[in-house]
């Protein structure tokens, strides 16, 4: 790596070695402004008797429905497919459904005030004459950043590693207020959120910039300030257990299997043990093998996981649901009939996005019917959910007030504290010669890159700022040789270029077009679009920094950054390896600043 030249190297050995400090001041997680439900929990007993078999198994049964409305008939047939029945309300009708989980693939999230037709639609459903009777859990997977079901004017967050780089929980706290409170707007009372994975493998494919961090306190204390925030309106979810930030298997392709001992594991789990003693309401499962407590299921379907670690061990007594049980580290592996029968007897309560509603309700009615579950074992779980249900007013009033969806949801505080977290988070990880800032009256930029980084956002950002901008983009991860080629003939006409690169440690071409860029002798900035360690492979750029991210939000920060409307406050939230794996080449908590006259406020 070359030498970061005179800009003061900032440790943030507080915030790393201090996370339980920080943890400890977290406010606890608070109940739902909602009030609370008429039918208390001496009322649950008398709901579990009179509910019919049938009735126990869909209250466990939580799934997506194809439309943008209860009786939207327009993605019929693909409710049919999957369903057999035409509208959303139906599938409720059809299972008596305990939740319902969106995505936009499905129709579900156009735009807030759709997702609160939505929402009370399927209440209505739920509580209308073929329906369950009970309110529905009505759920999503609203994490920001990178998995977020609902876009703009949603707000949108950076992202978990953004946060994770600000090491801040007061600002953690506010991130899960603002996705507590317009999901409740829009009639949505559960977040399948935050993610508490550890992210200690840079190779991991599916966390990576989903995790807080690679230090087990900080993810902590982030984790339960973002829990604390979501659960002042809503449920929140800590997934995904016993921890999936350290494998090479996306579980959605395969059936990842992590080998380290269990002090390592024991790492991994400090982020669920500070969630339960916050009072989260509910824990999602991971679907992967944790060889230190079960070398032959996944956790989703483990006894000893669900039951033996989690309940017993750690003490756990909220609610515990699957990952999606149509990912493929299952239907790979167990049909839908067994899957459904083992996670209920590994402990858990609900049955999520099963590919086979229909199989997975005889599964479990025969498992009954055979003794290998018990109804009393399926009351259990039912009981936790009708408490769940009554402690969150959702048995009281399910519905959400349609005038109030535009006065929450993206209002102008919310917009202000994410574009606060971005500029917070922005990580500089090298500045030669005092490449950085660019000064936008003079400096004429050439902005290119991985298509994947989406660098046509930040080019004309980049513009409005009153930069002179070239642009060029291509499609994909991987620059073409004739994209490298005339990137290499434009910056000619450049003082300096910036590049987006988007997981480059294991991308050559990407490696190969800031190398020919550099070679031409203009400064060459790289912004990490994606994951934060992209640093390793770009020995040639003389300045990188770190978005953890892409939206709009986040190259808003990184465009005031390369501008210096701000002195750069983030760290790293992860150590760097080299790009070999050999060793470290940035620590956990490296970050740079700006410094001397006239480079940012400081």
């Amino acid at each position: 790596m070359k030498d970061p030249g005179n800009r003061r190297l900032v440790r943030s050995t507080a915030m790393v070695a201090g996370a339980g400090l920080l943890l400890a001041a977290v406010t606890p997680a608070q109940a739902s402004t909602h009030d609370a439900s008429s039918g208390d929990a001496a009322d649950i007993p008398a709901m579990v008797d009179a509910m019919t078999l049938d009735e126990k198994i869909g209250q466990m049964t939580w799934t997506h429905v194809y439309g943008s409305s209860a009786d939207d008939t327009s993605m019929s047939a693909s409710n049919q497919a999957r369903y057999g029945v035409d509208t959303p309300a139906e599938v409720v009708e059809k299972y008596d459904l305990g939740g319902v989980l969106y995505f936009a693939w499905s129709g579900n999230t156009a735009d807030p005030q759709q997702v609160n037709g939505l929402s009370n639609g399927l209440q209505e459903a739920a509580l209308g004459d073929d329906g369950p009777g009970i309110p529905l859990a009505v759920t999503i997977d609203q994490e920001g950043g990178l998995v977020a079901r609902i876009g703009p004017p949603a707000t949108q967050l950076p992202g978990n590693m953004a946060l994770g780089a600000t090491f801040d929980p007061k600002l953690a706290f506010k991130q899960g207020k603002i996705l507590g409170s317009e999901l409740d707007a829009m009639g949505v009372n559960v977040d399948f959120a935050p993610v508490l994975d550890v992210n200690t493998n840079p190779e991991n494919p599916v966390i990576g910039i989903r995790s807080m961090g690679a230090d087990p306190a900080a993810v902590s204390a982030l984790g339960v300030a973002q829990i604390a925030g979501i659960q002042k309106h809503i449920g929140a979810t800590a997934k995904h257990f016993p921890g999936h930030g350290d494998t090479e298997t996306d579980s959605h392709y395969g059936l990842p299997v992590v080998t380290y001992d269990r002090e390592t594991l024991d790492d991994h789990l400090a982020p669920f043990r500070a969630a339960i003693a916050a009072d989260v309401d509910m824990i999602m499962t991971a679907h992967i093998i944790v060889e230190a407590i079960d070398p032959d299921l996944p956790g989703t379907l483990s006894p000893a996981v669900l039951t033996g670690l989690l309940r017993e061990e750690m003490g756990y007594d909220g609610i515990i649901t699957t990952d999606a049980l149509d990912m493929a580290a299952m239907t790979d592996n167990w049909s839908q009939a067994e899957m459904s029968v083992m996670a209920i007897q590994a402990g858990s309560d609900i049955l999520l996005n099963s590919p086979d509603v229909d199989a997975s309700i005889a599964g479990v009615k025969q498992a009954v019917a055979d003794g290998a579950i018990t109804e009393e074992r399926l009351d259990e779980s039912v009981t936790r959910i009708l408490e769940w249900k009554a402690e969150r007013g959702v048995l009281d009033d399910p519905f959400a007030d349609p005038a109030g969806v535009d006065a929450v949801v993206g209002n102008d505080e919310h917009l202000e504290q994410a574009a606060k977290i971005a500029d917070r988070s922005i990580t500089l990880l090298r500045n030669e010669q005092r490449t950085l800032p660019l000064d936008a009256d003079d400096d004429t930029v050439l902005m290119v890159g991985a298509g994947a980084a989406w660098p046509e956002r930040l080019g004309p950002m980049l513009a409005d700022r009153g930069f002179d901008v070239i642009e060029d983009y291509e499609n994909g991860s991987s620059p073409s040789a004739a994209y490298r080629a005339r990137a290499v003939a434009a910056a000619a006409d450049a003082d300096a270029v910036v590049f987006a690169s988007y997981n480059a440690s294991g991308n050559t071409a990407q490696q190969q077009m800031v190398e020919a860029l550099a070679a031409t002798g203009k400064p060459v900035i790289v912004v990490a679009a994606r994951n934060p360690y992209d640093v390793n492979v770009f020995d040639d750029a003389d300045a990188v920094l770190n978005s953890y991210g892409y939206n709009v939000v986040n190259y808003a920060a990184v465009v005031r950054a390369l501008a210096g409307d701000m002195n750069l406050r983030g760290t790293l939230p992860v150590a760097v390896p080299t790009a070999d794996g050999s060793g470290e080449l940035l620590p956990l908590g490296y970050g740079l600043r700006y410094g001397g006259p006239g480079h940012g406020r400081g």
